[in-house]
């Protein structure tokens, strides 16, 4: 006989919640009184969630929106790139990280910066203030954008990324590529667009809001240059050929997803950004 999650029951379990009940007693406490696991399981998610979300929305908070999310949900150590098979080498929930192992190869870094060389200037900026872009004092690296499908090798990344993190193609923007030398960094930052400044409604016309980033690493510097989460206090090395997924839900610090690029100390590095909105990105 089919069991239905009812009102009252979605009830129940936040007043569990309220009352300091651990998920794991109120897991047990339904399967003792008749739950199947799984509906029990699925109840207490989505019950849960929806009332966090309400929670933070009266706090002040933006609503959380849906995101990006690569299928590690039953821990995999691979993951299907379509025509790359792609390692999962770590994941985190809060912020939510997935660290990528070969998610390109060799000659595909070699290729992205060769291509993209030509093209380099100084790095800008979003001017969430007007809507246009600016010289910022917290990114010091050389960078270009490739076109949203402007070549085979560009189609490809874009094609493999998507199914990877089960998000469509047209919702992402142009990859970017990026340069830093000895010195240079990107401070720690947001991707979203924060909803206060006056420029950001002129943004979200293009696409909605950021809801993801996939930092890709095409080359290796002698030190420094990793990815830093400053809020968990984590780094992701950049090793060539891996890459950084992360996402955030709400365009706020609640995201945990404060990062930035390290100074590079030696060397130089090269990475490839590909940022994903919440609708089709014009």
């Amino acid at each position: 006989m089919a069991q239905h999650i009812t009102p009252e029951l979605r009830q129940w379990i936040v007043e569990q919640a309220q009352a300091g009940h651990s998920p794991e007693t109120v897991l047990q406490s339904m399967k003792s009184s008749g739950w199947s696991e799984d509906v029990a399981i699925q109840a207490m998610e989505t019950t849960l969630q929806g009332h966090l979300d309400a929670q933070a929305v009266a706090q002040g908070l933006p609503p959380a929106v849906p995101v990006p999310e690569p299928d590690v949900g039953d821990s995999p150590l691979y993951l299907d790139g379509g025509d790359r098979r792609v390692a999962v080498l770590g994941a985190m929930a809060l912020p939510r990280v997935v660290v990528l192992g070969g998610l390109l190869s060799d000659e595909e870094c070699e290729q992205l910066i060769a291509a993209a060389r030509p093209r380099m200037s100084r790095s800008l900026t979003v001017a969430t203030k007007t809507g246009g872009e600016e010289v910022n004092d917290a990114r010091t690296s050389q960078g270009m954008f490739f076109q949203r499908g402007e070549s085979a090798l560009v189609a490809r990344i874009e094609a493999r990324i998507a199914k990877l993190i089960r998000w469509p193609v047209e919702n992402g923007e142009g990859i970017q590529v990026l340069q830093y030398v000895p010195g240079t960094e990107y401070k720690p930052h947001y991707d979203y667009f924060d909803p206060a400044e006056p420029g950001t409604p002129t943004i979200l016309k293009r696409g909605g809001q950021r809801v993801g980033t996939v930092v890709m690493y095409l080359n290796e510097p002698e030190k420094g240059g990793g990815t830093s989460f400053p809020d968990v206090h984590f780094e992701v090395a950049p090793k060539r050929g891996n890459a950084v997924f992360f996402s955030y839900d709400r365009a706020h610090a609640a995201s945990k997803s404060l990062h930035g690029g390290s100074p590079v100390i030696a060397g130089e590095k090269w990475i490839a950004t590909k940022w994903l909105r919440e609708g089709e990105f014009r």
